[in-house]
């Protein structure tokens, strides 16, 4: 896999040195920012394969980041691992529910630091090679266009597939109502469509689930994300 450009927005200069410094080492480009809004507009602009964001930023904290970016079709699939500190256990739950992928507490060691960047970028970007997915007891087969709950296929609708399949897709980010609505039905945003269309629809596909139905996460005021921990 190619070393991808990592984005680290931390307002702590030692850390950031430390981490460019050890994430160089490994073969990463690294882009730094000090400041939430430079930060951000790195992120817009650049595209990085993985942003490092700490959650005590100046202008904008990293909260609010996280979910400009994850509301943004361009850069919601971006991958985030949070840095966090021991006192702030209220907002890395609210980072993670959001669509951050990971989250790292400080102090932390060059070692972890690297193995969770490797382990993210690792699940982000590898594709299986049967083309088979297989989360908990759950299988999807999209060259068959099959999905399977304990080794027996599930008769569900094209929508339903398909809405699973871009959950899929999405890797564990939160995807917009909106989004779906584009990416399942082709509706933009231009055309005035009820969101509740996808709601109705998740609501039959996790009755189908069934034991699986609680991988797919509801972001409140958000969408949703499907939970692919094994």
């Amino acid at each position: 896999m190619p070393k991808e450009t990592i984005l680290v927005i931390e307002d702590e200069k030692n850390i950031v040195e430390l981490v460019k410094y050890n994430l160089e080492r490994e073969g990463y480009r690294v882009l730094t920012a000090t400041r939430g809004d430079s930060g951000l507009e790195q992120a817009k602009k650049q595209r990085p394969g993985l942003i490092l964001l700490d959650l005590m930023l100046p202008e904008i904290d990293g909260i609010e980041i996280c979910k400009i970016l994850k509301q943004n079709e361009k850069t919601a699939a971006l991958p985030i691992i949070m840095l966090t500190a021991k006192s702030q256990e209220t907002d890395k739950v609210l980072g993670l529910e959001l669509g951050a992928d990971d989250y790292m507490t400080k102090p932390f060691s060059p070692r972890e630091l690297i193995a969770r960047v490797k382990a993210v970028l690792r699940r982000v970007y590898e594709k299986p090679k049967d083309g088979i997915v297989k989360i908990g007891s759950l299988e999807f087969d999209d060259g068959k266009h099959i999905v399977a709950l304990k080794g027996k296929p599930l008769e569900i609708t094209s929508k339903e597939y398909d809405l699973l399949k871009a959950l899929l897709e999405g890797k564990g980010r939160v995807l917009t109502r909106e989004f779906l609505l584009e990416r399942v039905w082709g509706y933009d945003q231009s055309v005035n469509i009820e969101t509740r269309t996808v709601d109705m629809h998740i609501g039959q596909l996790r009755k189908k689930l069934k034991t699986e139905a609680h991988r797919i996460v509801t972001v409140k005021n958000t969408g949703y994300r499907l939970d692919n921990e094994p």
